[in-house]
């Protein structure tokens, strides 16, 4: 199956090549070994980018890795079609977007996921203060938790993925409440099994809501909640759909918005190349699943909006790592 949906997306790219109008913009993505369907953040992406089509008529395409191999031969072949702007999906591609925009001065390329200290300017880089909407839904998982006791699993252990659990670590000490939190990285995006082999074994030590920010791994838990019948919290999209009775809240990641928003402004003949652009609640790039008020009480989502004001006022400044979590008060 995975082959079969590679070559698909070849051919999506050589028909891409093939049609775009010298006139019309073409920008295209490259997935992580997670691929277009991971109902993650590539999802996000690919949704983006069909927004982007729908409504600002730029020819798009993606280009899926099977492999952390792929990906520097996968952006030759972007680059080979022509295509206005390139997208790698995902802080694993940091080093091969680099490299190529580093030799490629002419093409522009954008990432999601990574920052540089010195960005060249044909290339844009997006992050998310996730940490923010992990602090909402840790918030609600402390406050929702019946036996005290709540989990988080991550994919692997990395800078993006710590801003997930340290926010979610500090929304439950928001909540007022003693609340232990079962932590484990599975060093993986896509090893569903597992995603399940993890949360089955928190939810035997007495977890009963656990937050993944794992790609594909967290599929796993979201099996593991739904034949234990427990409380799992999604993550990047609104999960909700995977198990309506057992996602309670995902801790969303408007990658979408971040590559219409760009598309956008390339529509419109700007470029703001050589820095990054970050997305928090402030901006609509991180949020709470619209989903939420299904299984969520409505004075406890009275709190939360509260909380995301007090946020983005800058009242509650979000911890993102183990050294910003040791120096947080709560407010």
């Amino acid at each position: 199956m995975k082959r079969f949906r590679f070559l698909c997306s070849l051919i999506m790219v050589l028909v891409f090549s093939m049609s775009a109008g010298a006139s019309q913009l073409s920008i295209a993505m490259i997935t992580d070994v997670g691929g277009v369907n991971d109902q993650s953040f590539n999802q996000s992406a690919w949704e983006g980018h069909q927004r982007a089509e729908k409504e600002l008529g730029v020819k798009v395409a993606y280009i899926e890795s099977r492999q952390d191999a792929d990906y520097g031969p996968n952006l030759e072949t972007l680059f080979d079609a022509g295509t206005d702007l390139i997208w790698g999906i995902g802080f694993k591609m940091a080093d091969a977007v680099l490299e190529a925009a580093t030799h490629n001065a002419d093409q522009k390329y954008a990432i999601i996921d990574f920052a540089w200290e010195k960005t060249p300017e044909n290339l844009i880089g997006v992050v998310f203060k996730a940490e923010e909407a992990s602090f909402l839904v840790g918030y609600i998982a402390a406050k929702m938790s019946k036996t005290g006791k709540v989990g988080f699993i991550g994919g692997m252990s990395f800078p993006v993925i710590w801003g997930f659990e340290y926010g979610f670590r500090a929304g439950v000490a928001q909540a007022g409440k003693k609340v232990e939190i079962l932590s484990q990285y599975a060093e993986s995006f896509t090893d569903a099994a597992k995603g399940k082999s993890i949360a089955n074994s928190m939810y035997q030590q007495g977890a009963d809501i656990i937050f993944h920010a794992a790609g594909g791994v967290g599929d796993g838990l979201i099996e593991a909640a739904k034949e234990q019948g427990k409380w799992a919290i999604g993550v990047d999209r609104d999960q909700n759909y995977l198990a309506p009775d057992n996602v309670l809240t995902s801790a969303m990641k408007r990658v979408d918005n971040a590559i219409f928003n760009i598309a956008k402004e390339m529509s419109e003949g700007k470029w703001q190349g050589g820095h990054t652009v970050s997305y928090g609640l402030a901006e609509g790039g991180v949020d709470i699943a619209p989903t939420t008020s299904k299984h969520v009480p409505a004075d406890l989502l009275a709190e939360v909006e509260a909380i995301k004001a007090r946020i983005i006022g800058g009242e509650i400044v979000v911890p993102f790592s183990k050294e910003t979590f040791a120096s947080f008060e709560v407010k």
